[in-house]
């Protein structure tokens, strides 16, 4: 197992009702802003639920936030805090919502360019307002993470940058998960999420060992689970156990547990990123995509962790070790596909033509190393993306 360190102040408040404990984990004199994102969280109810919550706490509204948070919209919610004074974030949610909500923490309190924080991936980040978050929507694990990816429309090239920054000063100080609160999802969010949590276990598991058991054995629980519960969650989304589960898998895929001491990859994610900021895919959708692709060309570096997963995970143990790898690597494929999420370039209507754009991205944002053991060049994104037509 490798060295680490374990840093995780997030306090979890799980459960149904559990929106009422905001009056007791919102200092009583805050003044808060409530950032949200369409409608949703007041047609289900949840935003007055957390209006009600903050009792006679002095609060604002920002909505409006994209599915992929952009720098542009959260500036404005920058320009809120700062005019009025505000000095409490609230994110009524999924993870862009949340995403976007700790840039905003981090930058309303940036010297210089707020920008600089997504270019510098968080580095300059020396300070951040204080927020909750009320999970809507199990996925990206933001709520219980340091991580945030934003995006940016206006660039001097014309084309649209989505980058990531991680600071451990723009943890939440506690996330609400209420598993009642996914009952009115449509089946497409419910899938997308399911992929992003199995994929976030799959880029800090499918790797190389280092002998750390625990984290091995808590993650293909996880993806298990997933296995298990995915397709159910869809069949029945107003199951209450079901959710649960799916809201707490999703929260342990990314909160760094199952990642501490042990190698990551994320090739999959930044390639994801590139063809979302160009294309407007669903995020779990371009990651569907590329990480069947990813682990089938790279399965001789891969080759120990991928018979493991199809042992474990699969329970696959008869065959040529090229065949047990090979027949994981199709389930993998075939599971994001029972979900309704498609798993090729084409089925979006995107062809070859539109590869050498997103090198062309992936390049200017520096991704010209990527994975595990820093050999996805760009030459191997390449033929990831050609594979993946």
């Amino acid at each position: 197992m490798l060295n680490f360190d374990f840093y995780n102040p997030t306090r979890i408040a799980f459960g149904k009702g559990k929106v009422a404990d905001i009056d007791k984990l919102v200092p009583p004199e805050a003044r808060v802003l409530i950032i949200y994102g369409g409608n949703s969280a007041q047609k289900n109810g949840t935003l007055d639920e957390v209006q009600a919550a903050l009792g006679n706490r002095r609060f604002e509204l920002f909505g409006g936030v994209e599915p992929n948070p952009t720098y542009e919209t959260m500036m404005k919610a920058v320009a809120q805090v700062k005019s009025n004074q505000l000095d409490f974030l609230l994110a009524v949610g999924g993870g862009s919502v949340i995403d976007g909500t700790k840039f905003v923490a981090a930058a309303v309190f940036a010297e210089g360019d707020p920008w600089e924080i997504l270019l510098q991936r968080g580095a300059n980040v020396k300070k951040a307002m204080p927020y909750g978050t009320v999970l809507t929507l199990p996925a990206t694990g933001s709520e219980m993470n340091d991580g945030s990816v934003v995006s940016r429309v206006e660039t001097a090239s014309g084309l649209p940058d989505k980058l990531y920054f991680s600071s451990e000063h723009v943890f939440p100080q506690f996330s609400v998960l209420d598993p009642s609160k996914s009952f009115t999802l449509p089946p497409r969010q419910l899938a997308n999420g399911v992929v992003d949590a199995y994929t976030h276990i799959m880029e800090q598991y499918l790797t190389y060992p280092v002998g750390a058991r625990v984290q091995d054995r808590f993650a293909e629980g996880l993806l298990q689970t997933l296995i298990e519960i995915g397709p159910k969650v869809l069949q029945n989304p107003q199951d209450y156990e079901l959710q649960a589960n799916f809201m707490w898998v999703a929260t342990l895929a990314l909160n760094g547990l199952i990642g501490s001491g042990v190698p990551s990859d994320w090739a999959t994610h930044m390639i994801g990123h590139e063809i979302t900021a160009l294309h407007g895919l669903d995020h779990a959708q371009t990651l569907a995509i590329i990480l069947p692709t990813m682990l089938s060309l790279r399965r001789d570096a891969k080759r120990a962790k991928l018979m493991q997963y199809a042992e474990r995970v699969w329970h696959i143990s008869e065959g040529t070790e090229d065949a047990r790898i090979e027949a994981a690597i199709q389930n993998t494929r075939s599971f994001f596909e029972s979900l309704n999420v498609p798993t090729r370039l084409s089925a979006y209507d995107i062809s070859a033509d539109a590869i050498p754009a997103i090198l062309s991205q992936l390049e200017s944002h520096g991704m010209v190393e990527l994975g595990e053991h820093k050999d996805v060049t760009l030459d191997k994104s390449r033929e990831v993306l050609e594979a993946s037509i």
